[in-house]
């Protein structure tokens, strides 16, 4: 089983005890405020106890106007720090590594949701958000900072900033999105900036073995497979970060850009030189063998998203049984109940066509 059960030495000090985290995913189980519920206690913590070495959070937003779906974890407050202590604690407890994923949703927050207009780097006239001000920006990022400095005061681990999907950070990197004149828009180093600076300031501001990871996706939402290999070269070439994320949809898929395609996607990525910044991806990976081929495709780490919410201890089944057989889609709202999802992630995986019967 390659090296999958064995464990990563991050170049910040910490280390993972194999190669297998739990991808941040949507689930809406969090209280109205952000803070955590025993619902998103209990999916969470059993996740840890199923094996996976490194349990993260879904998208937690730094800023109240940066919620991007109902039921959304918080880190924007320190009324959010009592359950997220408690919830640090019990991802360790199980011998995980605890992380939360830094998120903030950009023109992608819905107004009704966070009461006014949502906020993006540009003006945007189909989702009626508003261009942040430079003196707002310097604040974004200063309010990631505060998150990761808030996880730390929690007990967690690490962070992992969400710079994908189309939320504010990729909004950022999108030469289309962006069209801002000042020093966060034009070239890719300026398109980049808030990205590099919330890295910087994380790591002047946190503990020396505090875990950085990045999240980054290749396509839709208007990014351009170019600026983001070239962000990932960059990123990659700084070395400040533990591990690179890249999100592919489909981890085994050609690129959409007709000017890329006759090779893999994650081929752009894996011939970067990395140094030691571990690379992982997520997308599709749903059996023990696409998670094999998946590191044999020269990747340090696997990030399972519905196989996880399929079956919780998926790596401590794949130990036991290296070609265990996952069960198939649909399932039922009972089996999910048994698999530690609450009600509310429930009702949203019953609106992802074909997922319960």
């Amino acid at each position: 089983m390659s090296n999958l059960f064995q464990p990563i030495n991050f170049k910040s000090g910490t280390t993972i005890k194999n190669r297998f985290m739990l991808a941040p995913l949507t689930n809406t189980q969090s209280h109205v405020d952000g803070r955590l519920s025993d619902d998103e206690y209990h999916w969470l913590t059993m996740r840890a106890k199923g094996g996976f070495g490194l349990t993260m959070t879904c998208a937690a937003h730094v800023q109240a106007v940066g919620q991007g779906f109902p039921g959304q974890l918080g880190i924007f407050g320190d009324e959010h720090l009592e359950g997220l202590t408690r919830l640090a604690k019990g991802i360790n407890d199980e011998d995980s590594l605890s992380v939360v994923q830094l998120h903030h949703a950009g023109m992608r927050s819905p107004a009704e949701l966070i009461g006014q207009s949502p906020v993006c780097p540009s003006d945007h006239a189909d989702t009626g958000a508003v261009a942040l001000s430079t003196e707002q920006v310097d604040q974004l990022i200063e309010d990631f900072i505060l998150g990761a400095e808030r996880a730390v005061t929690a007990g967690f681990d690490g962070v992992e900033i969400h710079g994908a999907h189309g939320y504010i950070l990729a909004q950022f990197l999108s030469g289309t999105v962006n069209q801002r004149q000042d020093k966060y828009g034009g070239s890719i180093e300026n398109r980049m900036r808030p990205i590099t600076e919330i890295i910087e300031g994380i790591r002047a501001r946190c503990p020396k073995n505090f875990l950085l990871g990045l999240r980054l996706s290749p396509e839709r939402f208007d990014v351009h497979l170019p600026d983001i290999i070239e962000v990932a070269k960059r990123i990659l070439a700084d070395a400040k970060i533990d591990f690179l994320d890249m999100s592919l949809w489909d981890s085994f898929k050609e690129p959409e850009d007709e000017a890329f395609k006759g090779r893999s996607l994650l081929s752009y990525f894996t011939e970067l030189e990395r140094g030691d910044v571990a690379l992982g991806i997520a997308g599709k990976l749903r059996d023990p063998n696409e998670v094999r081929l998946a590191m044999e495709a020269d990747i340090d780490f696997v990030l399972l998203g519905r196989a996880a919410i399929l079956h919780h201890d998926f790596p401590l089944q794949m130990h036991a049984d290296s070609n265990f057989t996952p069960v198939s889609n649909p399932v039922s709202t009972d089996h999910l109940r048994e698999q530690g999802l609450g009600e509310a992630f429930i009702t949203y995986m019953s609106s992802w066509k074909g997922f319960v019967s």
